[in-house]
């Protein structure tokens, strides 16, 4: 649990943040002064010796908590082995291994290849190119409210924030946006039990009708369970409506995965949720808990692209592939049951936060993907940003770490590791909270 022992931050803590608005960018978004110096589990320790429990995880990233022991093992190993060798000119077996595994995990019970880089939005550009160069198509589709990378290709289909496009105009052409399937905020005025999936329809009704031929779209991407946007949960329909609309105009389905995928809802990937099956899927953060690595995993058949195409000199590096390795093993043997079973008992403390607290609008989420929407009246569902950063710093100040999410809400994504009685006292630190205000 956390333990506290200066104030925050601390003198240590302090020096080295003012260090570092020296020397490192500012375009760097930062919540709140934590400085990480020892992570074990769910428990992050400052150079100060203050402890927090982290339900941030690295933005999702560490799936088996800090520091795993046998994902510390893996990598050591393989460091004395082999550290690099670039698998986009070379062969080494471990890489092949991943991808084999990889490979046998997608849903959908067909053959997929697997394409390896370091970040998400390098696994969305390498989609990008080929949806691109496999259909013949240049047009996308996306949804607002998605987060898909900073990179040009992939910063073109997010449609989170436009602090992140600011000064970077034009954008690559060819990205068209609509509204999500975010069912408490409708863009229809629509409730689940009688919506027409009218955030789908749209595609054809509208955006093919007026601006966006059918016959130029390559792919629509899609978030399964949306990340940046504030944890939104689709009804299992809105796939249903994608795949038809999708297969009807030969259109690929990318489902990304970034932030959803690797045991963080309760199975492998979020779209197993709604029996979706992708035609690309691509994945990062929690694949290698704290290495970068990146998949871009298509059906075998879309991958007609001749060698020089596309490629990374260190995409599927030997250390980041044996963590990878590691960490599904932990995930299949514990971790992603872990994850739905902790996941449905901090839902269950959290599911009526609506009811006793005037400015909680909504709870949801799947598994430890969990998102709680503020707002300024729940009538209105005036969003409530101020609240929602203020909350933030007060779960840093008693020793919980959490991040935002979309405009207004607090993401709950903590290490896949953790217990009930951590899970706990991050429900009654935000209850806390809550009735501080």
């Amino acid at each position: 649990m956390p333990q506290l022992v200066t104030p925050l931050p601390g003198p240590k803590a302090k020096a080295i943040i003012e260090r570092d608005q020296q020397v490192i960018s500012p375009s760097y978004t930062r919540s709140y002064p934590l400085v990480a110096e020892r992570g074990q589990g769910a428990i992050v320790e400052d150079p100060d010796g203050n402890r927090f429990l982290d339900f941030a995880a690295g933005i999702a990233v560490v799936a088996t908590g800090h520091c795993h022991p046998r994902v510390v093992q893996a990598i050591q190993e393989q460091a004395a082995r082999l550290i690099h060798m670039s698998g986009a000119d070379f062969y080494y077996e471990n890489m092949v291994q991943l991808a084999e595994k990889l490979a046998s995990l997608v849903p959908g019970g067909v053959f997929r290849k697997i394409y390896f880089g370091n970040s998400g939005t390098e696994a969305v550009e390498a989609a990008i190119k080929l949806a691109r160069y496999h259909t013949g198509r240049g047009q996308f589709i996306a949804f607002l409210g998605g987060f898909h990378g900073r990179t040009m290709g992939s910063l073109a289909l997010t449609a989170s924030k436009s602090i992140q496009k600011q000064g970077f105009l034009p954008m690559m052409p060819g990205a068209h946006h609509i509204p999500y399937a975010y069912c408490y905020r409708c863009a229809y005025g629509k409730t689940p039990d009688a919506c027409a999936v009218e955030c789908v329809k749209v595609i054809e009704s509208e955006l093919f009708r007026a601006t966006l031929p059918a016959e130029d779209c390559a792919a629509i991407f899609v978030e399964p369970v949306q990340g940046e946007g504030g944890y939104i949960v689709p009804p299992k329909k809105f796939f249903d409506e994608l795949r038809r609309v999708a297969d009807k105009h030969g259109i690929l389905l990318v489902f990304d995965e970034v932030q959803s995928g690797m045991g963080r809802t309760g199975k492998m990937f979020a779209c197993e949720h709604f029996d979706a099956i992708p035609d690309v899927i691509t994945l990062a953060k929690g694949i290698a808990s704290g290495m970068p690595l990146g998949v871009m995993a298509a059906r075998a058949e879309l991958m007609n692209w001749p060698p020089g195409a596309h490629a990374s000199t260190f995409g599927g590096n030997p250390v980041a592939v044996a963590a990878a390795l590691a960490t599904i093993e932990l995930l299949e043997q514990e971790l992603i049951d872990n994850a739905a079973e902790v996941g449905a008992h901090l839902i269950g403390r959290l599911r009526n936060l609506p009811k006793r607290f005037r400015n909680v609008g909504d709870v949801r989420g799947l598994g430890l993907m969990i998102g709680i929407e503020l707002v300024n009246d729940q009538e209105t569902k005036e969003r409530a940003p101020l609240l929602r950063d203020q909350i933030v710093e007060m779960c840093f100040e008693r020793g919980l770490l959490v991040l935002g999410a979309g405009p207004n809400s607090i993401r709950l994504c903590p290490p896949l590791v953790i217990t009930k009685d951590q899970a706990d006292f991050a429900a009654e630190t935000i209850e806390s909270c809550l009735k501080a205000l």
